[in-house]
This record gives structure tokens, sequence and C-alpha cells, in this order.
């Protein structure tokens, strides 16, 4: 038996010895006294009236277990129990079918009572009917989507299809589309929300169906059913994807049942036992409410509210009778909720801080005393649960009132050591409890301001209810904060483990069952509540690190907190499956054990790494070396795990990470030999204090800290690690989850536009047509009520989510992880074994800041912002091609970053603040070739270091797009142009100095110019061929993606080659490097392609532009002339001997027309009208910023085109299409570059007369000529 202070007092053998054998042993007091206090506890019934001899005679100790079954056995009441009372079959305990009355898939929980649907539209029923007689269950609603709940008969048959209220003898209501079914259906109800309770009633003697909600009566559903014989009923639900219920059939007490008193439960309560619990918790009313005052000999009435456990033996052994029978029937979950909770919620009442009711603390020293450990283990986990369901499923009402008390008297349990490690080890962190408890509850019916006539007022009074609603909430969050430093103690050492390390062991395998896709719903965290978990943790870790802090000044504070890089190698926290930046770790600690021994002092046993490798060649045999499951979570040692983890891939991580033998070793002195120590892998639940917060000469988790890291204390161990967890906690669904919130303002904002639109066509409406007028004031009421119904949801969602606090929680991960990016990127090659999911977290935290608290939050606001910035500009600059990342995923990531990154002015003007030596090799980077790599994204971030200063190229929506609405504004690719010429300055350098560098450039950006521009005249052909079929009038959706997605690289690749010629023009015009005629040659070709395709009268991409297909939208003429146009005027103009050559090139290429020119410039259509004239023309375009003053077309031919050949005689004998531009030694015999150059790479002889050539020089006409 266990006890707390005093002597244990075991109530199974419990047996009193007579007063005349030990009158002092004891310290019971005299007989009289004794009699008085027992007769006050224990009175006797009325029923047995006050002459009865039997009580009137003295009570002792000896008589008290007679006594007190006498009293109870007067409560063994006839229940009206469902035996009796007509009307009902079935088990007397009632729960759902889970063997024959389901269809579809369901996940039903442990208790057969809750539901989640895990197909398309599934049903259950119940395993008890009725057929006569008025009854009621409730339902507890966790998700407020798509779900039929009400009663059916065993003749019902459902389907994927048709559930509940889709057969004839079925009803049901949905407060989803707020209607009510029986094969047909109607409007009916209100809708609900999660977190709201329904209430089925059916009166089988009337013949009606009844729906509550929240306990106010939605009005009678159905009348005249089907009764008689053969015909009863059975609960039932149908549910869609991922909604989830939980019934309440009577096994707990209902929610509402004064509102349906005449109706039974179709589980009767335990009204015996209900009533003895009542009883045995008056008699301990009055135990705590009594004293006995020994000297003056009486007994004292005091306030229960102080009564303290002292030792009294005769206050002791009378408790111990009461917990004779009171501690049985708290391992019910009906008494548990009714009685206990109730009376322990009675005691905080008051007010006050928990500390002022010290009561509860006694009390549940006095159930660990004087219960068996199995009773108070099972009490306090039915107690935490019904104060969960009661959390969750409480009414709103303005100041949270229920909430509060819910979490009081949470915190007050949580405050007594024993019973708090007993929840954390068993309860907390099973089936997200916690999560639950942290979820703050909104529901979206609820009022939070008036509004009023005018829309000034109304905006007022909504801001003035928005801020009450905040600060109501604010008390919320405080009380959770405390209860998770509860959770989090790590002082409390006194009965076993500190609580922190149990929490932290929980935490850690809460995380594992989180972190994959394929665990049963039933226990994973949704991520509504794991976001407000999310913010209480940090909340509370962010304290306790602080006062670590100041108790130790040398450490550092929570705004300088980061992960140290020895977590992610030494073995010491375990990542599951989860992906390093490297690879598998057993491929890590392969290849680059040779660096943890110089840098981290760490060894791997020889040994487990052959161990290791045969477990990959394992592998290989069994799964084809197939890829590892991205999603999948292992964990190591001994830890149970589900089945669905036992596949080759991840049992390999397993048996390495609970295998491998670490040894490390700790430098004396830099000469002296290393003292090795050899430690092993630790499962979660295996793991103590001194494993983590390590001891004499142990690091704990910190084992191994390399050269880099400066030896200086960071904070407890064990912060680190739970921090380490709420960067990944982040990662698994919380940013995914900050996403689909800000739908909800956009909807607002719909809905504001649509009812602003809807009065102001009312306004128009001539009277005389009521008919329309009407139409049109249904529609301004249905926009109103779903305004007001978004507007309150909005309320909730910025003060739980979009708060400035919970801003600056993100902004503190964010910051969090910059710094441990830069302490792991210190330890050069160990950064390969960071966890992906860090960089995953800086990105996204970033970009929620960024895009989901504006506009009411500004991210400029936020303290250290620009150094922030310039930090995260620094990350993606270096690691977007780092060769120490290997995953394709993650180097996609960082790439789409960067180029996000540069859209912006202010992210923008960040990566120019970064070290010169960086931005260089940013750049190096970005100019490498574009083979073997995204070049898409690399291409996408040099147009946008461009856009802004090339030809034309100033707007930010294409122009026959202005009149178009965008669907996001906030897209990168629609912000205002902010070139960077600091960025283009150091492109300029490379490509000038490192010459191959820039011919490999230029050439693989050519060569994907060829192939988009190949691709989208492709695609384009089979849309025309696709558009004008007969009998398919239809193109795929997919098909007019990927033909816009071609023609926009198109386009930005015509932009690279515009940015590089006019940084570097000498790349193209100097001749005397080595590949710059080639380079010139191979853009002529190209630009001429493009021309001729695009300008081509009625041509196909006419056509195609003209059909004005959804999806291509982009695709227009302007945009990729402007940009051939841009390229032209910089080989052409100003005039000058390069140019020249340039133009000489352009028109010796055998693809160029002059009429491509013509119809660039507006010419050749001087007989068409000002409608015909369709296309895009330089002739028709305004001047101004975006273009050069070059629209005039005789400025242009006389400037562009000065060298035009007028005679055969200038023309390649060989090709007739090039201009004469070579001479052959020693025979003096001409062609064009393009044609000796190809006859020398297979033959040396001169193409007429034989003579050997023994070198080619240039060839210019004479002026004379």
């Amino acid at each position: 038996m266990s006890s707390k202070g005093g002597t244990a007092l075991s109530r199974r053998s419990y047996r009193l010895a007579s007063d005349a054998e030990n009158p002092k042993v004891t310290g019971i007091v005299n007989e009289k006294l004794l009699s008085d206090y027992l007769q006050h506890v224990f009175p006797a019934s009325s029923k047995q009236g006050p002459a009865s001899a039997a009580y009137r005679k003295t009570l002792t100790f000896q008589d008290l277990g007679a006594h007190l079954e006498k009293l109870l056995a007067e409560d063994n009441v006839t229940e009206d129990s469902r035996d009796q009372i007509e009307g009902c079959l079935g088990p007397l305990t009632v729960v759902l079918d889970h063997s024959s009355g389901f269809e579809g898939l369901l996940f039903v929980d442990d208790d057969l009572l809750g539901v989640i649907g895990h197909s398309n539209f599934s049903s259950i029923r119940a395993t008890t009917c009725v057929y006569k007689g008025k009854w009621v269950y409730e339902v507890l609603v966790s998700s407020q989507g798509l779900m039929q709940i009400g009663w059916c008969t065993l003749n019902c048959r459902f389907n994927q299809e048709e559930g509940v209220g889709d057969t004839p003898d079925s009803y049901a209501y949905d407060g989803n589309r707020v209607r009510k079914w029986n094969v047909t259906t109607t409007n009916y109800g209100k809708s609900w929300a999660a977190g709201d309770i329904v209430s089925c009633l059916i009166d089988l003697d009337e013949g009606t169906i009844t729906f509550c909600l929240n306990g106010q009566s939605l009005g009678v559903a159905f009348s005249n059913i089907k009764t008689g014989p053969g015909v009863a009923y059975f609960p039932a639900i149908s549910l869609s994807f991922k909604e989830s219920v939980a019934f309440n059939f009577g096994s707990r007490p209902l929610r509402y049942p004064y509102f349906y008193a005449c109706y039974l439960p179709l589980q009767s309560p335990p009204t015996t036992d209900l009533t003895k619990a009542n009883r045995l918790l008056g008699y301990l009313k009055t135990v705590l409410s009594t004293s006995i005052d020994t000297q003056e000999e009486k007994l004292v009435e005091r306030d229960s509210g102080t009564w303290q456990i002292q030792g009294d033996p005769t206050i002791l052994v009378t408790l111990a009778h009461i917990f004779n029978h009171f501690a049985p029937l708290m391992c019910k979950v009906y008494l548990v909720e009714d009685v206990l909770m109730n009376f322990l919620l009675s005691i905080l009442e008051g007010g006050g801080s928990v500390d002022e009711h010290p009561l509860i603390q006694q009390l549940l020293d006095l159930f660990w005393l004087l219960m068996e450990d199995h009773e108070v283990n099972e009490c306090l986990k039915q107690l935490m649960m019904s104060l969960l369901r009661a959390y969750r499923f409480s009414p709103i009402i303005p100041d949270l009132g229920f909430q509060i008390h819910y979490l009081r008297l949470t915190t007050a349990i949580l405050r007594h050591e024993k019973s708090r490690k007993y929840l954390l080890s068993n309860t907390w962190l099973n089936n997200s409890p916690l999560s639950l408890l942290t979820c703050i509850q909104g529901k979206d019916e609820r009022d939070t301001c008036e509004e009023t006539a005018e829309e000034r007022l109304r905006r007022r009074a909504y801001e003035r209810g928005c801020h009450r609603l905040k600060k109501r909430i604010e008390v919320v969050e405080e009380l959770q904060v405390q209860i998770l430093r509860l959770m989090l103690n790590n002082k409390d050492k006194g009965t076993g483990e500190a609580s922190r390390y149990i929490f932290l062991n929980k935490f850690r395998k809460f995380l594992q069952e989180n972190a994959s896709n394929r665990g049963n719903p039933t226990v994973l965290c949704p991520p509504e509540y794991m976001v407000c978990f999310i913010h209480r943790l940090i909340t509370a870790i962010r304290s306790y690190w602080d006062e670590g802090k100041r108790k130790s000044p040398g450490s550092i504070s929570s705004e300088d907190a980061y992960v140290p890089p020895q977590l992610f190698y030494n073995g010491k926290v375990d990542y599951f499956d989860l992906q390093r930046l490297g690879g598998l770790l057993s491929h890590l600690k392969k290849t680059l054990k040779d660096d943890l021994a110089a840098k981290a002092n760490i060894i791997i046993d020889p040994a487990e790494i052959q161990a290791s490798s045969m477990d990959d060649l394992d592998e290989d045999e069994e799964t084809g070396a197939a890829q590892r499951p991205s999603g999948a979570v292992a964990m190591g040692g001994a830890l149970a795990r589900p089945s669905w983890l036992s596949s080759p891939t991840l049992g390999r991580a397993n048996r390495f990470l609970s295998t491998a033998a670490v040894s490390l070793m700790t430098p004396r002195r830099p000469l002296a030999p290393p003292e090795k120590v050899k430690v092993r892998t630790l499962a979660v639940e295996q793991r103590t204090e001194e494993d983590i917060e390590g001891s004499h000469g142990n690091d704990g988790l910190l084992l191994g800290r390399p050269l880099e890291e400066p030896d200086q204390p960071i904070t407890e161990k064990s912060l680190l690690e739970i921090l380490d967890g709420v960067v990944m906690m982040y990662n698994l669904s919380v940013h995914q989850q900050l996403g689909k919130m800000v739908v909800v303002s956009d909807d607002v904002h719909e809905y504001a536009v649509a009812l602003k639109d809807t009065e102001e066509k009312i306004a128009r409406c001539p009277s005389r047509r009521l008919d329309i007028l009407e139409e049109l004031q249904k529609s301004q009421k249905v926009f109103a009520e779903k305004l007001n119904h978004l507007s309150r949801r909005l309320a909730w969602i910025n003060a739980t989510i979009y708060s400035k606090e919970k801003m600056l929680d993100v902004y503190w991960l964010l910051r969090v992880c910059i710094r441990t990016i830069e302490h792991s990127d210190s330890t050069g090659s160990l950064f390969a074994f960071m966890p992906e999911f860090y960089l995953n977290v800086a990105m996204n935290s970033y970009s929620a800041l960024k895009n989901y608290f504006s506009p009411s939050n500004c991210m400029e606001e936020l303290p250290g912002y620009e150094e922030t910035l310039t930090q995260l500009a620094a990350i993606l600059a270096k690691h977007f091609a780092d060769p120490r990342i290997v995953g394709t995923d993650i180097k996609d990531s960082l790439m789409q970053a960067l180029a996000s990154y540069v859209c912006y002015p202010q992210s923008l003007r960040a990566v120019e603040r970064i070290p010169e030596e960086q931005r260089m090799a940013m750049m190096r980077n970005l100019l490498a070739p574009y083979e073997q790599r995204p070049w898409a994204q690399t291409n996408w971030i040099l147009v946008r270091l461009w856009r802004g200063c090339g030809f034309g190229y100033r707007y930010t929506r294409l122009p026959h797009l202005l009149k178009t609405k965008p669907e996001d504004a906030n897209l990168p690719s629609l912000q205002k142009p902010c070139p960077s010429l600091l960025l283009q300055r150091h492109m300029a350098e490379l490509l000038s100095q490192d010459k191959d560098m820039a011919a490999s450039f230029l050439n693989s950006v050519l060569n994907q110019l060829n192939w988009a521009f190949s691709e989208f005249i492709g695609m384009i052909q089979e849309i025309q061929q696709a558009a004008e079929r007969p009998e398919r009038n239809f193109v795929d959706t997919r098909q007019l993606k990927v033909c816009a997605t071609c023609f926009d690289l198109s386009v930005s690749l015509l932009r690279v080659l515009e940015m590089t010629i006019t940084l570097v023009p000498e790349i193209f015009l100097d001749w005397t490097r080595p590949s710059a005629e080639l380079l010139l040659r191979r853009l002529a070709q190209l630009l001429n392609q493009v021309l001729n395709r695009v300008t081509a009268e009625r041509n196909l991409f006419d056509r195609v532009v003209n059909l004005r297909l959804p999806g291509l939208e982009s695709v227009d003429h302007y945009p990729i002339l402007v940009a051939v146009t841009g390229i032209l005027v910089r080989i052409l103009l100003p005039a000058s001997r390069r140019s020249k050559r340039a133009a000489s090139v352009l028109l010796s290429d055998p693809c160029f027309q002059l009429r491509s020119i013509q119809y660039l410039l507006g010419e050749g259509d001087a007989g068409a009208t000002s409608a015909d004239q369709k296309h895009f023309s330089l002739h028709t375009c305004k001047p101004g910023p975006n273009t050069y003053p070059l629209t005039h077309p005789t400025a242009v031919r006389q400037n562009v085109f000065p060298s035009q050949p007028t005679s055969e005689d200038d023309l390649c004998p060989i090709c007739y299409a090039h201009s004469i531009s070579a001479i052959f030694k020693p025979c003096s015999h001409k062609s064009c570059k393009a044609c000796i150059n190809q006859h020398l790479m297979n033959n040396k002889d001169c193409f007429f007369c034989k003579a050997t050539i023994t070198g080619v020089d240039d060839y210019t006409k004479p002026a004379s000529s």
C-alpha cells in the first residue's frame, strides 16, 4: 500500500483493536467524545427515526463498519434499470456495433464510443434499439464537416453514397449543410461547430424525432414516423472522411439532462452507486469541516478549505472507513464525472489563485494514502479525461468561465507531485490529451460584438469585441502555460524521476507517432491543437530558460537560444528515420567516421559499421534498393513499435541506432592520449536524467563537442531536447495549419465584396421588378449571415493564432533555426548530420511571418528584423548549392526560397548585405552550367535580378492582363520590379574574368532555350489540332499548364540572354574570345527562329493566342517579342564595328526574314485598318520608361541594318545564305565562316581547287567594291 507521510493503512486488511486493549497506544479520544464525533459524521438516517435504540448507544470504531454498512444498505433501492423499463432491447452497456453494424471503413476508439470516418461516407449504428417510450442520446461533435446523425432501423442498408437519412426508415440531422434527411431533404436547425453537443430525442409514443444543439431544441424534425410491431430504432451516424464524433448513450452524465427530463438515456445511470457516492462524499465533507478539541472535549466546526492531514488517528481511521466504500466507486467514469469532479470544482468556486486552495492537494494525499494504487490510478485517469471532455464541449460564455474553471482544477491536480508524475507517465500525450487541453476552444456561432447600422460603428464594435475576446483568451493561455510549467518541473525528485524527464520521453514518443503519415488517425494530434500546443510550450520553455540564465549568468539567454550540433550526431537524441541533410544516418556514420573522430572525438566501433553494412546488403537483396519512405518513422531500442513501422529500410535504421557502440573521448591536454568512453544508444523510454543532463565527466546530450563550438554553457540540456522537439513539431503540421487559416480572411473579403455588390444592385433595382428584388434580398441575407459567421471565426483566429504574441513565437523559432544552422555549418562536413527539418522550418517560418500575419501585424516591426533577414539570406545563398546537402526535395526548397527572396525589395537588400565573398560564391553557383541541376529555378532567380532593367521589362503584370484580377496579388511573380545592380555587377565580373565559365553557361542557356521553345511550338500544335477536332472541344488542363510553362521559360531564358549581353557584350561581340563568334551565330539562329514562329502571317501562334484558353493567359506576343527586341537592341546599337558584325551575322543566318522585323516595327500593314492590326509592334508602343526611343521604323532600319547584302556576288558560293566572311590560304578562295569551319572538321582541301588549306583569315569587302 502506498503512502505519503505517516503510517500506511491497508484498507483490505484493516482491523481496529478495541479501545480497552490499546487505550493509549492508538491516541484515540475518549469514548464519549469519539461516539459524538462518529455520530456527527455518520448521522442516523431519518428513516430509522430519532428514537431508534440501535442508534442511541455509544458508537465506536468496532461498531462503525456495521453501522456504515447499514446506512449504505438503505441506498440499495430498486433501480429503474432497463430490465424493468419496457421499450429497449440490447446489452445493458450501450456501445457502437463494430462487429456487424457498420458500412465503410471507420476507426473506433477503445471504449467503442468514439468514431472517425476513414472512407467516402461511412455508417455505423449502436448495439441497442428502442421500440417504445422516450429516449435520448448525445453526440459530441469533434469536427464540423459532413455528418448525418440520427436513428435507423435494422432493415436500413447503407453504402459509400447513402447513409443515415437516405433510406425510408432512417432519419438524420446534418448540421454541416443545416438540413434534415429522410430520403428527401429540407432546411432544418442551425449549423454546428467542433465542440458542440447534438442531442437526439425519439418519442415512440407520439411518433416524433427531435434534435437539440447545445441544449436548445431545434424543433420537431420528423413526425408520424413508422412504429409498431417489428419496428425498432438504433442510434446511427454516417460521416465522411476524417470527420469524428464521440457518443454518450448514458455511460457518462448527460450534459443537458434538464432540457429533456422526461426522456431516458439508452444506458441507465448507476443510481444505487450514485446515491452511495454522494452519501459517502457527504461524510467526507463532514470530516473535513469538523475538528476535535481534546482539551475542551467537544467538536468544533471549521473551514474545510484549511484542512490538513496531521496524523490524528481518530480522523485517519474514520477516513479509512469512508474510503473502504468510496474508493471502489471512484473507478467508475460516471461517478468520477458526476460526483468527484463536481466536488473538486466546488472547492475552487471561491476564486483566487490555485495556491489559495490547498485542500485539493490534501485530498490527493489522502487518495494516495487510503486507496489502492490501481484505484487511485484509474480514478485520476478518469478524472482527467472527464476534465478534457468538459473543457472541449463546454458552452462558450463571454468570460470563458467554464474553460477557465476546468483549467484551474487541472492545474490544482497537477500541482500534486505524485499525481502529476502518474498522469505524465500514463495519460498525458497518450492519444494527445495534452494537445487537446492546450487548444483554445472557439465556436463560430458565438457573438463577439454587436453590429450596428452604420459601417464605421460596426467596424469599431467589431474591433472592441476582438479586443475583449483577446483579453479573455490571455487568461486561458496563462493557465495552460502554468500546466506546462508544472510538467517541465525538474526539481521534484522526491518521489522518483523529475517530471521534466518523464515529459521529455513522452514528448519524444508523441513526436514519433505524429511524424508518420501512415499512423492511426486516432492517435495523431489534430493540427489545430498542435498550433496552440507549440505556442504554450515555447512560452514555458523560454520562462525556464531565462530562470536558468538568472541562476547561471554565464549561460546564454533564450533570445540567443539554439540547438548545438552535437545532438545531431552523438546518438543521444532519436530522430527516428527522418532524413538528414547528407542522407541516411547509417551512411553518414560510415563515410564520415574519420571526421567524427577528428572533429568531435567520436569513434564508431568498426564492428558496428560492418554490421550496418551487412544490413544494407540484406536490404538491397530484399527490396531491390528501394528508396526510403520520406514520411516513415522508426525508433530504436526495446521500445515497442506499431506493425506499420516494420519495413526493411526502417529496420536497418533501427538496428543501427539500437546497437551502435559509440566511443567518445574527452581531450584533457592536446598531447595526452584520449580517454575513451563506451556508450550505447538508448531507447527513449530507457533514458535517465544522467543520460540527458550528464554528470561527472559526462556531458550527457552534449557529448562530442566539436572544436568550432564555443565552450560555454547554454542551458539545461533537457530544455535543448525539448526545443529540438518544438522545431520538429512546427515542421510536422503547424506551418501547414497556419496556411489553412489564412483562407478564412480571404473568404471574409470575398463575402464582403459580394454583399456590397448585392446592396448596390438592390439600390438600382426598379420598384416594378419585385421578383428580382426578392431574390436579391435573399442573397443579401445569405451573404450577411455568412459574413457574420466568418467574421466571428476570424476574430477567434486572430486572437489565438495570428496575434502579435504568436507572431513573436514564430519569429523566435526562426531565429533559433538560423543560429542552429550557423553553428552546425561551422562544423564543416558534420553539417551533413543535421536533420532536414531545420532548414525547412527556417524557410517556412519566414514565409509564415511574411504572408500569414499581415496586415494586422507587420514583420518590419519585429526586433532585429533586418539582421535576421540578412542571416537567412546568407543561409539561402550558401546552401542552395551546398554539396553537403544531397536530398533533392530540400535542395529544391532552398532554390525556391531564394527565388522568392529576391522578388521583394527588403529581402533582396538583405541578400546584398551579406559579405561580398558569399555574394560572389552565390552568383558563381547561379552561373554554373544548367545541365544536371534544376536550371529553371536558377534562371528565375537571374531573371528577377534583371527585371526592371530590360527592354520593356518594368511591368508588374503583362499589359493585356491589366484589366483582369490576379488570383493572388501576393505571389512573388506579381511584385513590383526590384533589380539588383550590385548582383548584376558581380555577374558581369565573373563572366568577364572566367571565359570558360561564360562559354559553358551561355551554351547551356542557348540549349535550354532551344528545347523550351521547341517544346512550346510542339504543344501549341497539339492544342490547335485538339481545338479544331469536332468530336473533342476541350483541351487537357495539364497540357495547357505545360504549354504556358514552356512559354514562360522561353521568355525568361531570353531575358537572361538580354541581361548577359547588356552586362558583358564582349562575350558575343569580341571575336578575340574563342567562343564569341559561335555563341553569336547560335544566338542569331535562335532569335530568327523565335521571330519567324511568332510573327508569321496568320500563323499557329496567332491562332492559339486568339483562342484565349484558360491557363494560357500569359501566352501573348508582347512578352516574347519585347524580350527578343531587347537582345537585338543590345547587339545592334549603337552603330559600331562590333554592331555591324552582329548585324551581318544576323542577316546572314539562313532563317532570317526581313518580314519579321517589319512585323515587329509595324511595317507592311500600311493598307490595313487599325482594327486589323491586332498584333504587337514597336510602332504602336507608347514611348515611356519601359521602352527605348526606337519606335520610328526608318531610324531602326538605318541603325540596325546598314549592311544588308544587295548583290548575289557578296553571298557565300557554297550555301548562298551567308555573306562571304573568310578567305583561304594559300589559294585565296572565299566562303562564309560557317561553311569553311564545318568543312575543315572533316577535310583540309579547298572546296574549289583541292589545295591543302593552311589557314583561314577574315574577309571584308573593300570599300571600292
